[in-house]
């Protein structure tokens, strides 16, 4: 058993912690600036999540899912805070 067997669940094991921690931040924000970037830390960490499956099953499929994950996520973020500025979200 390597060191990167005996790391990689306990990694796996604070990420998922963190996602409900900021799942919760979500849910009850004071206002719609916490819940976005609630929302943009929970696709991070789900994009390390995957990077962490990608290195545990020695897969490049993982790697291609988190980048599918990344772009979607700035997306997402870009058009929240484009919808929080200006109350548009697409022209």
């Amino acid at each position: 058993m390597t060191a990167v067997d005996t790391a990689l669940p306990w990694a796996a094991g604070m990420l998922v912690l963190a996602m409900l921690l900021n799942l919760w931040r979500m849910l009850r924000g004071p206002d719609l600036p916490d819940r976005i970037l609630a929302l943009d830390t929970i696709y991070i960490n789900a994009l390390a999540l995957v990077m962490l499956l990608g290195i545990r099953f020695r897969s490049s499929l993982y790697f291609e899912v988190a980048l599918v994950i990344a772009a979607l996520g700035f997306i997402g973020t870009v058009v929240l805070a484009r919808h929080v500025l200006r109350g548009e979200s697409i022209e």
